[in-house]
């Protein structure tokens, strides 16, 4: 743009310079015309003087040559122009500047002719006898006689040429002065014509880098000015336009970013052009390692790739469930669909993975919890059934034998019983229906009215119980719900000790996570132990490590997921240490202060 300024600016002073100079050229010349016609008129108009009193008939050739001598050093010395007087012949009878003898014929002379033609003549050339330049000017004394005598004036032209050249340094000077004022007004004129365009070249190229805040600044009216005004008119547009797409992206990529399922885009070449963070996840490579990479180049199941290139291949969606291994082992459910654009070709491939293990494992747990609830509800009601049909058989008249089957039959009742309601206990916990009571409680007195419950159970088998309670603790819990907590854990204890063992319960304080307070209540038994691998499934429903012990003792199998419900609800966590053989203590941590 500084170069166009330049260009224009160049322009400019030329077209003034070229316009003054012709007319300097004009007007020098015009004067030149004007001086050089004025002075030819007064010196026709002197001749004519000259003629009028001058005489022209003589006696002799050398009288005419002594009188035209004398008169024209007379003349010359009135009129200070050179005085020639010429017979019709061409021969000088005077001349006021040199020797009539020695000058030449002056009958070829262009002044000569033309006064002899027209009555005057006139004609600019240069004087050898003086070297300069000279008007000479003509005229018949008789102009009615073609061939008569001639009078002859001729004036040095140094004068008029000493005031062209001084109006040509005039012209110069002021030529000069003009071209400094016309190359100001002319920047000043092309930057106020270039300088809306630089701001407008400035902010198109600003929008073409994605710059929409910029604006023109537009103060005139013109049509520069509306072609600014309608630059911010775009400018305003494409911002409210980029705003809402950015908008718009921002909500796509957090929508995609929060997903369960992960998101993958093919193209039709079969390039990776977009995974969210789910994806990242699920496939185990990050979304700047594969954008851009064709989908062969991830490390991923073979199957998976043998599923991308049929769906690009076929363009049909595909529906399948595979087992990924890497990073880690999870079922998960594929969905590959054909994206076609709007002029109906094909786009490519949208692949969403969904984890379903969980739901799976959930399916399995609700298929093996229904398998054992049917199984501990039909053993109970089998025996019941089959002794109530032997009774049914004869042997009511048995009175010991009816009656050691009637107490076979209500134990099994009992037990269904008992079964019933801890499954529906463990629904109602699982479900959030049970709204716990928070009060504050005095552990310690807590702790032992608990104990007291179970102890008279505890001395049927000789086992000692014994409490260690950290004094001053108290704590926000249900109390009714954290009593079957601890009545739970203690039953357990004293059910998998042997006779003579020992259940001690310790309580204290300790520092949780974030600093804050927690309840500690540890259950030791010296029981026969859970083995390692079995450790981890002890909290889940009718999970037994001795079955046979189980039913003998009358678990439902069912107690301590409870129990571990119930913790989760209290918002704390319960945690088991065991060794086959020595015993089984079992963690249990509470926040004092429930959040």
């Amino acid at each position: 743009m500084k170069r166009f300024r330049m260009r224009l600016t160049l322009i400019i002073i030329l077209m003034i310079g070229l316009s003054v100079t012709a007319a300097g050229l004009m007007m020098g010349k015009t004067y030149k015309s004007n001086h050089i016609s004025a002075l030819e008129d007064s010196m026709v108009r002197e001749m004519r003087i000259i003629n009028s009193n001058t005489t022209w008939e003589f006696a002799s050739q050398a009288e005419a040559e002594s009188y035209f001598q004398a008169k024209a050093k007379e003349l010359k010395d009135l009129t200070g122009a050179r005085v020639t007087f010429i017979r019709k012949d061409g021969i000088v009878l005077g001349d006021s500047d040199h020797d009539p003898s020695t000058m030449d014929n002056h009958l070829g002379r262009t002044e000569v002719k033309q006064a002899e033609q027209n009555g005057t003549g006139r004609a600019i050339r240069h004087s050898d006898t003086i070297s300069r330049n000279m008007l000479y000017v003509a005229m018949a004394v008789n102009k009615d006689n073609p061939h008569s005598d001639i009078i002859r004036l001729s004036y040095s032209l140094e004068t008029v040429e000493r005031n062209i050249n001084r109006l040509w340094t005039v012209l110069i000077i002021g030529l000069l002065l003009l071209f400094l004022v016309a190359a100001a007004v002319s920047y000043r004129i092309a930057k106020g014509l270039t300088s809306p365009l630089e701001q407008i070249t400035d902010a198109a190229k600003r929008i073409r880098s994605m710059d929409y805040s910029v604006r023109v600044d537009v103060h005139n009216k013109d049509e520069i000015g509306e072609l600014g005004a309608a630059i911010n008119s775009m400018a305003e547009g494409l911002q409210v336009q980029m705003n809402r797409i950015q908008q718009n992206e921002t909500q796509l990529y957090s929508v995609l970013d929060n997903m369960t399922s992960g998101v993958v885009m093919i193209d039709p070449a079969g390039r990776m052009m977009l995974l969210n963070r789910r994806a990242e996840e699920v496939l185990g490579f990050e979304h700047r390692e594969m954008v851009g990479r064709p989908y062969s180049e991830a490390k991923q199941q073979y199957e998976l790739s043998q599923i991308i290139q049929q769906g690009l291949e076929k363009q049909e969606a595909v529906h399948e469930e595979i087992t990924f291994y890497f990073p880690e082992e999870r079922l998960l459910e594929l969905n590959l669909v054909p994206v076609y654009q709007s002029d109906d070709s094909f786009g490519g491939l949208l692949l969403v993975l969904h984890d379903v293990s969980a739901i799976r494992r959930l399916e399995r747990m609700r298929s093996e919890f229904v398998a054992n609830v049917s199984h501990e509800l039909k053993t109970p009601i089998t025996a019941i059934k089959g002794f109530a049909e032997t009774l049914l058989g004869g042997a009511v008249d048995d009175p010991v034998m009816s009656k050691q089957f009637m107490q076979i039959i209500y134990d099994e009742s009992e037990r269904l019983n008992r079964l019933i309601g801890d499954i529906l206990e463990l629904s109602k916990i699982e479900s959030r229906r049970v709204p716990l009571q928070f009060s504050p409680i005095d552990l310690a007195s807590f702790m032992e009215r608990s104990m007291t419950i179970l102890e008279s159970e505890a001395a049927r088998k000789s086992i000692t119980m014994t409490l260690d309670n950290a004094p001053g603790i108290y704590l926000e819990a249900d109390e009714d719900r954290l009593r079957q907590v601890v009545a739970n854990l203690l039953q357990n204890g004293i059910s998998y000790t042997p006779e003579g063992g020992k259940v001690s319960v310790r309580t204290s304080l300790v520092q949780g996570e974030g600093g804050s307070e927690m309840v500690q209540i540890r259950i030791v038994d010296t029981g026969i132990g859970i083995p390692r691998k079995d450790l981890p499934r002890i909290f889940e429903r009718f999970y037994r490590v001795d079955k046979a012990r189980s039913r003998v003792s009358g678990g439902t199998g069912l107690g301590l997921s409870i129990v571990k419900h119930l913790v989760e609800l209290h918002h704390g966590s319960i945690t088991v240490d065991s060794t086959v053989g020595v015993g089984t203590a079992f963690t249990i941590e509470l926040p004092v202060i429930q959040p």
